[in-house]
């Protein structure tokens, strides 16, 4: 089913943070609302026929769930797992649950996860794959609040999780495509869209909001599809855009506090989390940071995991990358631990242990 038809159907029916003491106490989440590409993606798309960004077929999902689900790794993802630190079921897609919703039994007591693997903040970004932008994902957010299908009382304690953008980056670097604006102008254009997300978030209840970085995309393995691209070392080109994205990135979220009265947000620096993965790869336990654990070719770049002729590595947990784009389960464990109770070079102002207990000191 379609996105757009998906909502068809879905419509008939404080300040600047300065250092924080977190004191010991059980988290004050009801909820967690996730918005983002594949990184995050529960299985939307493979609710969404239409799309063919699809991971709902082995090895994907072998080593925890034993079965594919439609996550684009190995096993759990950072939602998943920031949803255990909570101690929340994990959520389900938003079109698994939209299929309940218009058979009268519904339950979005824990939270819904609206991520779709291939989108961007740019609505272009693989339109021609069918997946559901950011845009969308919010529209579909802003449906349920209004026919009151969830509380606001529960929006308002929940945790908000956003990242997206590296199918944007990546795209920008695609050969069959002339970029029609320079990196910083497009940067921009990302940039724009993050705060018109921000905005409706927050005029819809969100007021725990977390916004994760861009990883170092030009070190995924499918940079070797690319004819300008290096595949001895990382595409430096690539990266400099992420890094310039998400400078801009946590000055908008710095700013949160004072523009939005009431919200509380942090700044996930995955991209520094994954560059210490990269750089010292022994102390995380990883002895491969270059190639897919699943797929086949160059750095194991150029075929998606579990097509005719894929190989798999013996050890997924040695790997940073699962398949030609994403990290495995074991990567997303370490980021996720970093991001739930990491110091400020992980995350900051603080972390979101301290985002989800309410027990922030200033």
């Amino acid at each position: 089913m379609s996105s757009s038809s998906s909502m068809d159907l879905l419509m008939c029916l404080l300040l600047l943070i300065s250092p924080v003491v977190l004191a010991k106490s059980s988290s004050t989440v009801p909820a967690i609302f996730t918005f983002g590409d594949s990184i995050f993606d529960a299985g939307n798309n493979h609710y969404n026929k239409n799309c063919t960004a699809q991971a709902d077929f082995p090895p994907y999902g072998s080593s925890f769930f034993h079965r594919p689900t439609g996550r684009f790794t190995n096993g759990r993802t950072v939602a998943d797992f920031i949803s255990e630190f909570v101690g929340l079921p994990l959520q389900k897609p938003f079109l698994e649950l939209q299929i309940q919703i218009l058979n009268g039994t519904s339950n979005f007591s824990n939270g819904i996860n609206f991520a779709s693997a291939g989108s961007g903040l740019l609505l272009d970004t693989n339109k021609f794959m069918g997946v559901t932008p950011i845009q969308t994902q919010l529209q579909q957010f802003q449906t349920l609040v209004e026919q009151n299908l969830i509380e606001k009382s529960i929006i308002q304690e929940s945790l908000f999780l956003l990242e997206t953008g590296s199918n944007d980056i990546f795209n920008y670097f695609l050969p069959f495509r002339a970029p029609t604006l320079s990196p910083d102008a497009y940067v921009n254009a990302m940039l724009d869209q993050v705060n018109k997300t921000i905005d409706q978030i927050y005029k819809l209840g969100a007021r725990r909001i977390a916004f994760f970085s861009l990883g170092p995309v030009g070190c995924v393995p499918a940079r070797a599809m690319l004819p300008n691209a290096p595949t001895n070392k990382c595409f430096g080109k690539m990266n400099v855009m992420a890094k310039m994205y998400n400078k801009r990135l946590e000055d908008i979220v710095n700013i949160i506090p004072t523009k939005y009265p009431g919200a509380i947000a942090v700044f996930g620096a995955v991209y520094g989390i994954t560059h210490r993965f990269q750089t010292y790869p022994a102390r995380y336990g990883f002895s491969d940071v270059s190639n897919a654990c699943c797929g086949n070719g160059t750095l194991g770049g150029l075929m998606q995991c579990g097509r005719e002729g894929y190989k798999i590595c013996n050890n997924p947990n040695e790997f940073l990358f699962w398949d030609f784009y994403h990290p495995t389960e074991h990567t997303y464990r370490l980021m996720s631990k970093a991001l739930w109770n990491g110091n400020k070079n992980h995350i900051r102002p603080f972390n979101l242990m301290a985002l989800a207990t309410n027990k922030i000191t200033f």
